[in-house]
């Protein structure tokens, strides 16, 4: 792990301010698309370049079962992993209906579903079948966490070999709302219940449960709030690892990685506490509806481009920011100058 994070690229100042001085050039009132615009500026430093083009885009799904559903903190069994899981390669999930709108190709990786599934699983990108319940055992090993992360850092160096330019992120796996207000609560030393939602549609008193279970889980097994390998070995699951290590890997091999909503912005999360380098290869897209979506991103001082209440997972609302980018960039590549378009320069006024 310590060699992969010695690996991690140098962010491209130079580029960064490249781009930054021709949007002061663009034709337009300045700084007028906003956050847009810093997104298109983060994105040259990370390629090195401000001549770039975001070309093949890509979703990288991490599908993994947690054995806390066990406790019953789950609307739904964990067999809807792997149909859902399935669906995917069908084109018959909800995201991929929205990645053929923004022009992604969806990448579901079976990092630890609890049965094999055909059209997905790969021997060499499965570490375990699910995890253990962490109410009554560590949810894994720490060798099982490190073999997660390498795997989401392999998939950013195959895609990006593949030509992909930028990367979104999703998750598939009963019961991770569960681990993901573990994690949190333990890595933003924050109270459960401020952590904690009702999932895919928990009653009132299935939300009780839920919080009851992850905190006898903290007391007993006492996470370290400052090892994230360790908290998510115990509390944890292998879709957040995997996750992990896409945003490492973003960082390793100079690709944008998008964060989703509330588990994405938990394994994000993590990748900076591994390696505080890795926050400037990612990117948010929207604040999840889940109680720790906001909390979550503040840690990361990341604003949302979007703000829909969305809570549907999978990378839905990472690929909505897709389009968005694509608009912003013709905008920065195709928009004649002031020069050219015979306008008098806008001026920065204090």
């Amino acid at each position: 792990m310590d060699n992969k994070i010695q690996q991690i690229r140098l962010f491209d100042e130079k580029a960064a301010d490249a781009a930054k001085k021709h949007w002061m050039s663009v034709g337009k009132p300045l700084y007028s698309l906003g956050t847009l615009e810093d997104a298109i500026i983060q994105i040259a430093g990370i390629k090195g370049t401000s001549d770039f083009e975001l070309g093949k885009k890509g979703l990288v799904i991490m599908c993994a079962d947690n054995g806390v559903v066990a406790e019953g903190v789950t609307q739904t069994g964990q067999e809807v992993t792997a149909v859902v899981a399935d669906n995917f390669t069908k084109n018959a999930a909800s995201v991929c209906l929205m990645s053929q709108v923004a022009g992604a190709d969806v990448f579901p990786v079976d990092v630890g579903m609890a049965v094999d599934v055909p059209s997905v699983t790969k021997a060499e990108y499965k570490v375990a079948y699910g995890t253990k319940n962490f109410a009554e055992e560590p949810a894994m090993t720490i060798e099982q966490v490190s073999q997660a992360i390498q795997v989401g850092i392999d998939m950013v160096y195959r895609l990006k070999n593949e030509g992909y330019e930028i990367l979104a992120t999703g998750e598939m796996g009963i019961g991770n709302t569960t681990t993901s207000s573990a994690v949190a609560s333990v890595l933003l030393d924050s109270d459960v219940k401020c952590m904690t939602g009702k999932g895919a549609g928990l009653a009132s008193d299935g939300l009780k449960k839920k919080i009851e279970v992850i905190q006898a889980a903290m007391i007993k097994h006492q996470p370290d709030p400052e090892n994230p390998i360790d908290v998510l070995a115990k509390v944890g699951g292998l879709d957040i690892a995997g996750l992990t290590g896409v945003f490492l890997g973003g960082a390793i091999h100079g690709v944008p990685i998008v964060i989703d909503g509330f588990i994405s912005s938990v394994a994000a999360l993590c990748a900076v506490r591994i390696s505080a380098d890795a926050k400037k290869y990612m990117l948010p897209s929207h604040v999840s509806n889940e109680p720790g979506g906001q909390a979550v991103l503040d840690a990361l001082k990341f604003p949302p481009f979007l703000t829909c209440g969305m809570f549907l997972g999978e990378g839905s609302g990472a690929v909505a920011l897709f389009p968005l980018l694509d608009m912003a960039l013709r905008v920065y590549r195709e928009m004649g100058t002031f020069d050219e378009i015979k306008i008098e320069k806008y001026e920065v006024l204090q």
